[in-house]
């Protein structure tokens, strides 16, 4: 836990670092404009289908729109984690690299670039994996609402988990060899999960988890680094 929270610590300090302050404005630009798309596609989309297969008025299919679009909106926080994480693996490298450079720079002259198209694959693939496994255990967060807070409990430790795979692999894929990186994932299971219970319970935060993502990606630098170098 102190290692965490010095993780913490030093990744807000380092907020106000140009290259940081690039990233997240690249990365919330991104992602607001993802959730525009997301949006506008759902109102027309709602609206034509309601017209269509419903032969709703112009006035009640508009209305039914609405409806569904505030719903989004509703459900809008449940996946900004999912497309916040996906954008941010996109440019992790930079902050990773700002990160190495300031703290560790004999690990960031040993770095490896990573191509955009496996960063962006990368990004894919954690927003796929994070949205499957949720719909796959979304029966059992309905059979835990019972317990009153076992379905936010199971939540919290099922995207815990998925967020430290995420988060621990932007930083290793640029300095393990691929053949290496099942070895390593299986030696840090408890710390990337602590790493992902820091980052989602970051997202629960109002206002700070506009900067949650950059901010995992800064301390998953910090953790990877003073854990191989002991």
């Amino acid at each position: 836990m102190p290692a965490m929270l010095d993780a913490l610590l030093l990744s807000v300090r380092q907020l106000g670092d140009k290259r940081i302050l690039a990233v997240f404005l690249k990365s919330m630009l991104l992602t607001l404009a993802i959730f525009a798309a997301l949006g506008t596609a759902s109102w027309f989309g709602v609206d034509a289908l309601v017209s269509h297969y419903f032969d709703a008025s112009d006035s009640i299919a508009s209305l039914i729109a609405a409806a569904a679009l505030l719903l989004g909106a509703l459900g809008a926080w449940l996946l900004f984690r999912v497309i916040a994480i996906a954008v941010i693996g996109v440019f992790a490298d930079e902050v990773v690299h700002a990160v190495e450079a300031k703290h560790y720079p004999d690990r960031f002259a040993a770095a490896r670039d990573v191509s955009f198209a496996r960063a962006l694959g990368m990004g894919v693939s954690s927003a796929g994996r994070a949205l499957l496994v949720n719909l796959i255990l979304a029966p059992l967060y309905i059979l835990l609402l019972v317990t009153g807070i076992g379905t936010a409990l199971a939540f919290f430790v099922v995207n815990s988990w998925l967020l430290g795979r995420d988060l621990g692999d932007m930083v290793a894929v640029r300095h393990l060899p691929a053949a290496d990186l099942a070895r390593w994932r299986g030696a840090t299971r408890l710390s990337r999960f602590m790493l992902g219970a820091a980052g989602t319970a970051l997202f629960f935060v109002p206002f700070v988890n506009f900067v949650a993502p950059v901010l995992g990606a800064a301390m998953a630098t910090h953790l990877f680094h003073r854990r191989t170098t002991k």
